[in-house]
């Protein structure tokens, strides 16, 4: 039974649905050396993560020409996909959630800091090319925490924010959220601590994919 004040559920990927943190991290860390930039440590990295590709790299590099994108980017990409030859697998309890929040009657979308070629990719990986009602990736609109993503998604699927929630493990992903005037979800096992998110004061915190459909239910 669908919970009585939401319609849309909204994922993030990458540390959200996917356990995919690891090969970003260090996707990273190998275009950073191809580049000749100092390696940034693994929590700065994760830091970075549901940023659009290019929002990341200038956050851990400021300095970084617009030539050097070019070539960072391409390094990053290739190292990425060639790690992902086995897709990274969904987390625990993802595809019965997923598979029960559809039986439900929700609206569901991703709300991606991949690039589309990248989101298609691995979608088509899992079989979920047509799985969602719609799904945005940052080159094709703004990067997060800018709501514009999400605003796209309510206008889509004709739901009002106060409808809706968007369920992310990294600051970005709440507070594109708040942002948008909708509540929120974090996850405490992906890219950031669930300490930080915190501050922005989620509907739930879930150490486990599957709680957020007993919690869904729960309300119902």
């Amino acid at each position: 039974m669908r919970h009585p004040d939401y319609k849309l559920l909204i994922f993030d990927w990458d540390g959200t649905l996917a356990d995919s943190i690891g090969r970003i991290v260090e996707a990273m860390h190998a275009a950073s050396g191809r580049s000749g930039f100092e390696l940034r440590d693994d929590f700065a990295v994760k830091g970075i993560i549901g940023l659009g590709l290019p929002e990341a790299i200038r956050t851990l590099y400021p300095e970084i020409s617009d030539g050097e994108m070019i070539a960072f980017r391409e390094f990053y990409a290739e190292h990425y996909i060639a790690a992902e030859t086995v897709p990274s697998p969904l987390f625990e309890g993802v595809l019965e959630s997923m598979t029960s929040f559809r039986e439900d009657g929700y609206h569901l979308a991703v709300a991606t800091g991949k690039n589309r070629r990248g989101l298609d990719r691995v979608l088509k990986a899992h079989g979920w090319e047509d799985y969602f009602d719609i799904t945005r990736a940052a080159d094709e609109t703004a990067s997060k925490p800018h709501p514009l993503m999400l605003e796209q998604i309510l206008t889509h699927c004709g739901v009002s924010a106060d409808q809706a929630l968007m369920v992310g493990d990294s600051s970005f992903d709440l507070q594109m959220a708040r942002n948008a005037g909708m509540g929120s979800v974090a996850v405490s096992y992906g890219a950031q601590s669930i300490e930080s998110l915190q501050q922005f004061e989620p509907r739930l915190s879930i150490d486990r994919f599957s709680e957020l459909h007993a919690w869904l239910g729960q309300q119902a």
